[in-house]
């Protein structure tokens, strides 16, 4: 079943973000995920939207999504992001498929 990937960052500081941005899909791209939207301006629906980036992800299982999230080559990119903004990220599952 897929998972999903949602992150709300707001960033502070984009020139350390770029490096962040700059090694993410060779590293991302060996791990069977799909970048399904980048957004810095969202339509808001409802409610309050205080980030400067959302961002969602589908993996083809949460295995997958894991075994990127704790790869040492994410890892050590991650503090770029860490450094650089402050955010929320939350893994959805998917609804099943219908027969």
């Amino acid at each position: 079943m897929s998972v999903y990937l949602v992150a709300k960052l707001k960033i502070q500081n984009r020139e350390t973000y770029s490096q962040y941005e700059a090694g993410f899909m060779e590293i991302f791209n060996r791990y069977s995920g799909k970048l399904l939207s980048v957004e810095e301006a969202p339509e808001i629906l409802e409610g309050d939207w205080a980030v400067t980036r959302t961002v969602l992800i589908e993996f083809p299982s949460r295995d997958d999504a894991m075994s990127w999230w704790h790869s040492e080559e994410y890892q050590a990119l991650a503090q770029y992001r860490r450094d650089a903004s402050d955010g929320n990220i939350v893994m959805l599952d998917g609804l099943p498929q219908p027969i």
